[in-house]
């Protein structure tokens, strides 16, 4: 038996598997590369621009950012208590401000107790109280027969439990029901619960048990976690990831706190190591929420660390990424195509390479009469709208590689390739 094996097999027989599902130290080189593409994002400061999950991620990371890191925080409470409180920050730039939704209030609690602090007062009450209105409606979306779906989504319905959870706030048993109900039957309206959805409710199940909040379903969740390990593992790609290399960091923040005796875990997450790595090297993850899940991971930390943060440890200091002189880049083709619009859209767009989708649109607008719109999301921008259409309740535009395969990356993200067929498709979910 080799050096890995005798390792897995005395974890094994010892029943740890918060060692078995332990993440072996990456170069740190790469993450402080992936932290690098948090730091241009720290200097934007609207609320619509202002991303909670990046905080977080700095914090449970072996990673800081200095003075900007504290400035950051400032300005998240500062916005937030705006735009939820309605209290008067002194600057008419920010009047007017479209209030958070659930799960950005959610990651903005996540990011006070990232700070160690508890919400407390009257300040903080409210905005319990918000999230908690935003839950009850959503179960009430859902229905007592459960044939309802939320108006958001089960994962940012289990990104609030999980927030409320952290802040030790009890919620009543029927809201956490809803989610274990979801779970245990697979049950969204349409299709199955996506790897981070169920990672997000099996992070939710675990705080709720381990802080001993909702004691009368402490068998019910423990059972849910179980099947949540379970649905995580059977996700698993032949090349390791699981569900795909962007669901892959929540689901390991989920097994890293999980408790399976099976050597199947720790085979598992060292396959998923491997995969990760391969996908930092090819600069995979751009995204910064993607990347605020991650750099937890790479320090064998998750969400649940929240229940009692250590803001003691010591965190390298991040330096801004060094730039390289730009360079005169060939230009590619890509050809763009909206089926969804009468008549069809259909013309070939010419950009630098290392173009994103988003700079593939932007020259559409400009050169051939296409038009779309956007919103601000933390995970980046998305489509509301493509050549006058708008989406719709359970609608949204989705991106493909012609002819039919799903983008795993948003506009901002994906980079096309020459010669490549984007279409973008209106769907019903």
């Amino acid at each position: 038996m080799g050096h890995l094996g005798a390792l897995l097999f005395l974890l094994g027989g010892l029943g740890a598997l918060a060692d078995i599902c332990e993440i072996p130290e990456v170069d740190s080189k790469l993450v402080e590369r992936l932290g690098q593409h948090l730091l241009p994002w720290m200097d934007r400061l609207s609320l619509e621009y202002l991303n909670p999950s990046i905080y977080v991620g700095l914090r449970l990371s072996s990673l800081q950012a200095g003075a900007r890191e504290a400035f950051y925080l400032h300005n998240l409470k500062l916005n937030y208590q705006e735009s939820v409180l309605g209290l008067p920050i002194n600057d008419d730039n920010r009047n007017n401000q479209a209030k958070p939704s659930m799960g950005q209030l959610a990651l903005y609690l996540l990011a006070i107790r990232a700070n160690c602090e508890f919400v407390r007062g009257d300040k903080g009450n409210k905005l319990v109280s918000q999230l908690k209105r935003f839950l009850e409606d959503e179960k009430r979306a859902i229905g007592s027969n459960h044939r309802g779906h939320p108006r958001t989504s089960y994962y940012q319905y289990g990104l609030g439990i999980l927030a409320l959870c952290v802040h030790q706030k009890r919620l009543h048993d029927s809201v956490a029901g809803k989610l274990l109900y979801a779970v245990e039957h697979d049950h969204p309206p349409r299709g199955r619960l996506s790897v981070d959805t169920v990672a997000m409710a099996g992070l939710a199940f675990t705080c709720l048990e381990r802080s001993n909040l909702n004691r009368n379903q402490g068998h019910r969740l423990t059972l849910a976690i179980r099947t949540v390990q379970e649905k995580i593992l059977k996700a698993q790609t032949p090349e390791g990831h699981f569900g795909n290399v962007y669901s892959t960091p929540l689901a390991l923040q989920l097994l890293m706190n999980s408790f399976m005796p099976e050597k199947k875990l720790g085979t598992a997450c060292l396959k998923a190591r491997a995969a990760l790595l391969a996908s930092m090297q090819d600069g995979a993850f751009k995204n910064v929420l993607i990347i605020s899940q991650l750099l937890p991971v790479l320090n064998g930390k998750s969400y649940v660390d929240l229940i009692s943060p250590d803001c003691e440890a010591p965190r390298v200091l991040l330096q801004p990424a060094v730039e390289t002189p730009s360079q005169t880049q060939e230009l590619i083709s890509v050809m763009l195509k909206v089926p969804s619009v009468l008549p069809p859209y259909r013309h070939a767009i010419s950009v630098p390479a290392g173009s994103s989708l988003e700079d593939v649109l932007k020259k559409a607008q400009e050169l051939t009469g296409f038009t779309y719109g956007t919103q601000n999301s933390l995970s980046g921008p998305y489509l509301t709208s493509v050549m006058g259409r708008e989406v719709g309740e359970r609608k949204f535009w989705q991106l493909l590689q012609a002819p039919d395969t799903p983008l795993l990356e948003g506009i901002a993200d994906y980079i096309p390739k020459d010669g490549e067929t984007i279409e973008l498709r209106l769907v019903s979910w």
